[in-house]
């Protein structure tokens, strides 16, 4: 009988280490054009970095925070910014290619 190795779900979270990172993934994200995926990703960087700071540095609650940025939300625009400074990371707009 063979025995399968144990494994656990991928979690980007726990390489999201600092600032570069988070600000990296984001980025790539954004590429991407999709506004669920963003949110997702926020909630990714939000775990990383500790979602009760994220929501005390947002002025979010923590609950309202995970409702936001669970993966099929549509978070106000207000919201993502508010997060994203929490995070230390900004919004940049560059010209598309």
């Amino acid at each position: 009988m063979s025995t399968r190795p144990k494994t656990r779900p991928f979690d980007v979270a726990e390489y999201l280490r600092d600032d570069d990172d988070i600000a990296g993934y984001l980025t790539l994200i954004l590429e991407e054009g999709d506004p669920a995926l963003l949110a997702s990703a926020l909630g990714d960087a939000a775990r990383a970095r500790g979602m009760t700071e994220v929501a005390r540095a947002s002025g979010v609650t923590r609950e309202a925070l995970y409702k936001a940025l669970r993966p099929d939300a549509s978070p106000r625009f207000d919201t993502i910014v508010r997060v994203c400074k929490a995070l230390g990371v900004k919004l940049v707009a560059v010209p598309a290619e």
